[in-house]
């Protein structure tokens, strides 16, 4: 199979994929009708890593896709190598496509003394050579303007919603945000919904105790009603567990969870299997491994959107017409 397309001219797109999540990668090359740019990458007896790319890439235009998945630290270092390396062999331009961009909760200083993590990776890829990123449903929006550069924000909300549509009654349905801070999110999901009430859930977080929060009460109106309890991101559960009973306990008939990435730390599946919810909805941004998957999981494929914003990057069109204008 052909590992490029032909563009306009000399151009030519060429997609290429770190070890961290090669099944999606697989699939976004197979919407794309091509074949990955084969790339040798291996450790070192010392951890460190080494990348090279099996083909020419000079005057390419070179879609670098990596998942910052677990271990972080090691497929965000490898990003950086592929970048590097793609600059470094004259790749006309080079995008690091990056489904789940690592280290974006830590977006600014919640106290004194603090990195912000988001605004160092974004630096890192800059300085590495990628000319531009592309994201999928960023931990903020804020987190565009830290890149010098375009940044293709992707959204996985029509594909939930358009599943979560055929799991609930859009004649009573109320979606509910985990926190205060996400009810702009929670209103457009509202609007695809049919335009339901909206509520959210009051919690308390210690700034001191990483993937800790308590959540307080629900308000809103949830009573009888078939709740979609929507967020970015599922790490540990910890936060959504408590988040369901508390809706639960306010009298929902049933609450459905929908999020992008499934990051589903330890012990997130069994929380998640125990707290109520009658369905936990993901995208596959991130490698959901058998011991992490449990009864009630839903996983959806985000390849198809990835390929077709990767298409209209190359071509020069609209990344924004994928989302209706609200990109």
């Amino acid at each position: 199979m052909n590992t490029s397309i032909p563009g306009t001219g000399e151009r030519n797109l060429v997609l290429a994929a770190g070890r961290a999540h090669p099944e999606l990668a697989d699939a976004v090359a197979e919407e794309l009708g091509i074949g990955l740019l084969p790339v040798s990458a291996y450790d070192f007896a010392n951890s460190e890593t080494y990348v090279r790319f099996g083909e020419s890439v000079r005057g390419a235009d070179i879609f670098l896709l990596q998942s910052h998945t677990a271990p972080v630290n090691q497929w965000l270092m490898e990003h950086l190598l592929m970048v590097d390396a793609a600059k470094r062999a004259s790749a006309r331009t080079v995008t690091a496509v990056t489904p789940f961009y690592g280290y974006a909760r830590q977006d600014k200083k919640s106290r004194g003394r603090e990195p912000i993590s988001a605004r160092l990776v974004a630096d890192l890829l800059r300085t590495a050579g990628a000319d531009r990123i592309m994201s999928v449903d960023l931990h903020t929006a804020q987190i565009q303007g830290f890149f010098d550069g375009p940044v293709d924000h992707l959204w996985a909300m029509p594909l939930l919603t358009e599943y979560v549509r055929t799991r609930v009654d859009t004649t009573n349905v109320t979606v509910v945000s985990p926190d205060a801070g996400r009810i702009r999110v929670a209103e457009q999901w509202a609007e695809k919904l049919g335009g339901g009430p909206l509520a959210f859930v009051h919690k308390t977080r210690d700034v001191t105790r990483p993937n800790q929060a308590v959540a307080n009460r629900v308000v809103g109106d949830v009573e009888g009603r078939e709740c979609v309890l929507v967020d970015d991101l599922i790490d540990t559960g910890g936060t959504i567990a408590e988040a369901v009973k508390v809706i639960m306990d306010a009298g929902a008939k049933s609450v459905v969870v929908a999020a992008t990435h499934g990051v589903l730390s330890d012990p997130a599946g069994q929380r998640l299997s125990e707290c109520g919810a009658s369905e936990v909805v993901v995208t596959n941004t991130l490698p959901i491994s058998a011991d992490k998957r449990f009864q009630g999981l839903t996983v959806l494929s985000i390849a198809p959107l990835i390929a077709r914003a990767i298409r209209e990057v190359f071509d020069d069109g609209s990344v924004t017409s994928l989302f209706d204008g609200n990109s």
